[in-house]
């Protein structure tokens, strides 16, 4: 039984000076059909234009037929499509719907000056790989004409964050995490790291919801914490200098408690809410809390009972400086089940239990999005 459809057509005049226009009656068919409103998200907020100016074009303009921008989209557009490997592009440089949302007026390549070429409108995957090979220097490699310049990409993914927050935004909490990636070859920096019982990089993850702030790749053999200083210094100027008065929560677990981060962030007015690793003398603090948890688990029959504890706690590795720490005192079917944190977010802005239970392990979810982006 046939039936009868309405066919609209959906026009998207401002991907190139041709008029594109989607039907649903076409010989020849896409499944990436969604791809033009990735291309109209794109030109609406100017992505892609900024990012390529994080690199530096060599080449002759005289030799060229694809510019840097087209290479830049050509490359950014197949992976939010799903299309990761280079190789795909031997066959996704003769899609006409791909070549117009690069940017190509010419979207069946009839222009291309050698006759291999001809029906084949974006560039190849030899030539993609050149462009992510890039040279590191200008003096460098004859034929890697494409310089990149690391500092402006970090800066760029730092200030597209900044430029995606509203205007009354008065606080933001930054997310810091390692995610392990593994090595299977001998690359460079290749270190076996016990934590994650294998050979790995350690890549450092700035995130701030569903925002990635920072994506630094690090080895495994060493903590870096001047460059995680660094990196969150570069995070936190950027962010005052749109909003001189807005309050800014580093948020990460034990891995960086450290007294070099704590004490940056206290002189440059940054608050902190970090795990604190357990130890003899933690514990020992703790102890009259615990008996108090385990009396309200037997008295109630719950599965769980938790008391909390505000204290000053200084380790001897910070010198004088004791900081406030909250510990969890939880008792369940399996046993007590102590945790600690550190902050220097004042008792009477924030008290312990919601310090821990709200601002805290909301950092839960936020890892193992973290985890599942990286």
């Amino acid at each position: 039984m046939s039936t009868q459809c309405n066919l609209p057509s959906l026009s998207f005049p401002d991907l190139i000076s041709r008029p594109v226009v989607v039907q649903s009656d076409g010989q020849r068919i896409t499944s990436d059909g969604g791809s033009l409103f990735l291309g109209q998200l794109d030109r609406s907020f100017g992505f892609t234009q900024r990012f390529a100016g994080c690199f530096c074009d060599l080449r002759s303009s005289v030799l060229t037929e694809h510019d840097l921008l087209t290479l830049i989209r050509q490359r950014t557009y197949a992976l939010a499509l799903g299309y990761e490997d280079l190789n795909d592009h031997e066959e996704l440089r003769s899609d006409p719907l791909l070549a117009a949302l690069c940017g190509k007026n010419d979207v069946e390549g009839q222009d291309r000056r050698r006759e291999e070429d001809k029906g084949k409108p974006l560039a190849g995957k030899s030539t993609l790989n050149r462009m992510e090979l890039q040279a590191r220097s200008f003096q460098d490699e004859r034929y890697k004409k494409i310089v990149a310049r690391p500092e402006m990409l970090e800066d760029f993914f730092i200030e597209e964050y900044v430029r995606s927050l509203a205007k009354n935004t008065r606080r933001v909490v930054l997310d810091l995490d390692l995610t392990a990636d593994p090595l299977y070859g001998q690359q460079e920096g290749r270190f076996f790291q016990g934590y994650y019982d294998q050979y790995c990089y350690l890549p450092l993850y700035i995130f701030a919801g569903d925002w990635p702030v920072v994506a630094r790749l690090r080895t495994a053999d060493q903590e870096h914490r001047e460059d995680t200083i660094r990196v969150a210094a570069k995070v936190v100027a950027a962010l005052r200098r749109r909003f001189p008065q807005l309050r800014i929560v580093i948020r990460a677990d034990s891995g960086f408690c450290r007294d070099e981060l704590m004490s940056w962030c206290e002189a440059h007015d940054v608050q902190y809410i970090l795990g604190l690793a357990r130890n003899a003398v933690l514990q020992r603090i703790l102890r009259s809390a615990l008996k108090t948890a385990q009396g309200m688990r037997e008295y109630n029959q719950s599965a769980s009972e938790r008391v909390f504890r505000d204290f000053r706690y200084r380790a001897e590795s910070w010198g004088p400086q004791k900081r406030r720490v909250v510990g969890k005192a939880e008792v369940t079917a399996e046993g007590p089940n102590p945790r600690f944190i550190i902050s220097n977010i004042p008792p009477e802005e924030i008290a312990a239990r919601e310090l821990y239970e709200q601002e805290y392990c909301g950092r839960g979810d936020m890892e193992n999005k973290i985890k599942e982006k990286c």
